[in-house]
């Protein structure tokens, strides 16, 4: 049988559909939902995100507001840029795009971000409380995996999920997202010993790892479901996709898999933050 295939293009224009519908609520309430991203420097790639990011928000009527910082920025300078938007009532979500210059503190700025407003789940604060399965705004990569499970009726209660990376983003906070539903999660990375033996006892494989076709199919058993949440020059994942592809029973594509549903991720979270924490502007 052929794979069915997680289709995270579909997963987040459903969700962005819903957005428009509450996001318009909020806007008869007085309350625009605003999302500010912050980008130092002049790396492309993510001037290319930001900008991405922009564009979404602003199909779905909410506000970007994008503050662009030189390269030479202090930590000093951008924790004080952090602490306006904290303090400003009509911003509900921050960005801080990473990485950022080497001279900049990078978690002394992300700790500075206010639990309220921290969309991108990217604090220590936020990071506890969704260990604890209480955080109102998980990393959005592991927000994305876990949507596109549920919209697909993939339950991971009793099964046995591998997660192949440990970055404080993306494989730790998906591997408790996951034993928090009941999952037995193994997380595994570069110092793994004997991974594809490790990987071929999941049912559910989380491929994490930021390495182009690492994860292959002949380490797969048959009929497991891969979740594919690497990005990768030249459009290419974490799995090797047409080996993977021919053992697994359900599978995210590169592109079109977990990459649009994080950016929807992103979104809802800044208007549940809105919804949560807005004032109106009267």
């Amino acid at each position: 049988m052929e794979p069915l295939i997680l289709n995270g293009s579909k997963v987040a224009t459903d969700v962005k559909e819903q957005l428009k519908i509450r996001v318009e609520a909020l806007k008869e309430q007085g309350v625009t939902p605003c999302l500010a991203t912050v980008l130092v420097g002049d790396d492309p790639s993510s001037a290319t995100y930001v900008k991405m990011k922009g564009n979404a928000c602003a199909k779905i009527g909410m506000e970007s507001r994008k503050i662009h910082l030189p390269s030479e920025t202090t930590t000093e300078e951008l924790l004080d840029v952090l602490d306006e938007l904290n303090d400003d009532a009509t911003v509900h979500g921050i960005l801080l795009q990473h990485p950022v210059p080497s001279q900049i503190n990078e978690r002394a700025a992300f700790e500075r971000i206010s639990i309220e407003k921290d969309v991108d789940g990217v604090t220590s604060h936020g990071f506890g409380q969704n260990a604890l399965g209480f955080g109102e705004f998980p990393s959005c990569t592991p927000a994305a995996i876990m949507e596109i499970i549920d919209y697909y009726n993939v339950d991971p209660q009793g099964k046995h999920a591998v997660v192949v990376g440990r970055s404080p983003i993306l494989g730790k906070p998906v591997s408790m997202m996951l034993l928090n539903r009941n999952a037995t999660v193994t997380t595994c990375h570069s110092y793994t010993e004997n991974l594809p033996a490790l990987v071929a006892d999941a049912d559910i494989v989380v491929a994490a790892v930021g390495k182009p076709n690492f994860i292959q199919g002949d380490w797969l058993k048959e009929g497991a479901i891969v979740l594919d949440a690497g990005y990768n020059p030249g459009n290419v994942g974490d799995i090797d996709y047409e080996s993977c592809y021919a053992k697994a029973s359900a599978i995210t594509p590169v592109p079109g898999g977990v990459g649009p549903v994080t950016i929807s991720m992103l979104l809802k979270q800044t208007v549940d933050a809105a919804e949560k924490y807005g004032k109106t502007n009267s």
